[in-house]
This record gives structure tokens, C-alpha cells and sequence, in this order.
């Protein structure tokens, strides 16, 4: 299961209001980064079947089944700070993190 704190379902919500009422939100793992893998963020117009959507509140998460084996549990957060604002990820399956906070590791 993801979980999404109030501040990132915030930044989502207002993100998602500049675009079309019918557009998802989606979270993706894809391969490459500082580490092994990297969190790509990103809006969409389409469920795939395998696809996994999990609501909160009026935010629909859309994410892949492939990504799902790598951030189950994962907990995204918003935080703004003097370098500005932006998301951050604290994944359990994670054995490693890089600097940038956006990309990581796991051990298989």
C-alpha cells in the first residue's frame, strides 16, 4: 500500500487543477538515476487492466503492477524548504538512497 501525507495530496491537488478534470496521477519506477531506480512522477489520461488505482480524497494514484514490487509501502511527503518545494519519498524496500532523494536501491 502507498500512503500520501495531506502535504503531498495538497501539491497534487493543486498541480492537477492546471490540467484537464479528467486527468490521473501516476507514479512510476523506472530504471536508471543516481541509484538503481528513480521515482517518476507524472499525470495521465489512461488505466491500463494491470494498472493499480488508489484514491485519496479526490486524487486518483495510478500505478503500474512493475513499479508496484518496488515501492510497496512507500511514503510520499511535500516539503518546502529555502532550495524550494518538492516531493519526498521514504520507501521501506529501499536499502540505499541517493543524495538527490529521488532515486535508490533495493536488494533483491
Amino acid at each position: 500500500m502507498i500512503n500520501l501525507s495531506s502535504a503531498a495530496i495538497n501539491e497534487i491537488r493543486r498541480l492537477k487543477s492546471k490540467q484537464p478534470s479528467t486527468i490521473l496521477f501516476r507514479l512510476r519506477v523506472k530504471s536508471g538515476g543516481c541509484g538503481d531506480w528513480f521515482y517518476d512522477l507524472g499525470f495521465d489520461t489512461t488505466v491500463q487492466a494491470t494498472d493499480q488505482v488508489v484514491e485519496f480524497d479526490d486524487i486518483r494514484l495510478v500505478i503500474d503492477p512493475g513499479s508496484l514490487n518496488y515501492i510497496n509501502g512507500l511514503s510520499l511527503d511535500y516539503a518546502e524548504d529555502l532550495m524550494g518545494g518538492g516531493f519526498r519519498f521514504h520507501n521501506p524496500q529501499a536499502t540505499s538512497i541517493c543524495s538527490c532523494g529521488n532515486s535508490f536501491s533495493v536488494s533483491q
